[in-house]
């Protein structure tokens, strides 16, 4: 069975959700401070604030239909609160090792924990060795990597990061997150999709597992899996969503 609908990819913390072999009708926005769309309010910045991007973006691209949306990351928080708020606009989510629990927000809280100076001496560091700074995250380092490193360590500001640190923890620290998620897998559709070497340090809870359309682990990958193998990504996306 063919996909009809659009795929929207949600980039997750920092960086790109790259999926250039991915041959089916799919957009790629860049979030509020990312990329493009990097002059903002600092205000402006916030998980609440993503989800209203999307939809005005999903209004633009698509004529407010129905599309499925695969998050990464936070980007997969981000998309189970799209849903959630817009369930009319999603048919089926791919969250791909999406927040559930702070403990998946280790590294944003503590960069939302920053001062400024701290935020943009961390990233002037990995901005001086973007390749060691990618290496630490993949499983097999290749040298074509460096440059999407390079990419990606420009795509944000140190102050975006910030910003969407100190959101992440206020959105997935509330009481309330678990209960919206738990209705998004009762309502739609939600795939689960993870790498090998990062699944057990995702919490999924057990609600989650029992209630997933599908959950499936990527072979020799982390939690960059797009990065370490993409076509096994892509593929998994595209079994999903033929489902």
């Amino acid at each position: 069975m063919s996909n009809p609908l659009p795929v929207v990819f949600i980039h997750g913390f920092i960086g790109t959700l790259d999926v250039a072999s991915y041959e089916s009708q799919h957009a790629t926005p860049d979030l509020v401070g990312y990329g493009r769309c990097q002059s903002v309010s600092l205000d402006a910045i916030s998980l609440p604030g993503q989800v209203e991007h999307l939809r005005a973006f999903v209004d633009a691209r698509f004529g407010s239909k129905p599309v499925d949306v695969v998050g990464h990351s936070v980007g997969g928080a981000i998309a189970m609160l799209f849903a959630h708020t817009y369930p009319a606009y999603v048919r089926r989510i791919v969250n791909v090792e999406g927040n559930f629990t702070l403990d998946d927000a280790f590294w944003s809280a503590s960069v939302g924990r920053m001062s400024p100076s701290e935020a943009d001496a961390m990233m002037n560091r990995f901005r001086s060795d973007p390749f060691a700074w990618i290496s630490d995250s993949v499983t097999v380092p290749a040298p074509h990597l460096r440059e999407v490193a390079i990419r990606w360590l420009a795509h944000q500001p140190a102050s975006t990061l910030r910003a969407m640190g100190q959101s992440v923890v206020a959105t997935t620290g509330d009481e309330d997150y678990l209960v919206i998620l738990e209705q998004v897998f009762d309502r739609r559709p939600v795939y689960l999709l993870s790498g090998e070497h990062s699944r057990k340090g995702w919490n999924v809870p057990d609600w989650a597992l029992e209630k997933s359309a599908g959950d499936h682990t990527l072979a020799n990958s982390g939690h960059l899996m797009m990065l370490d193998d993409e076509v096994a990504f892509v593929a998994a996306i595209k079994r999903f969503l033929a489902e």
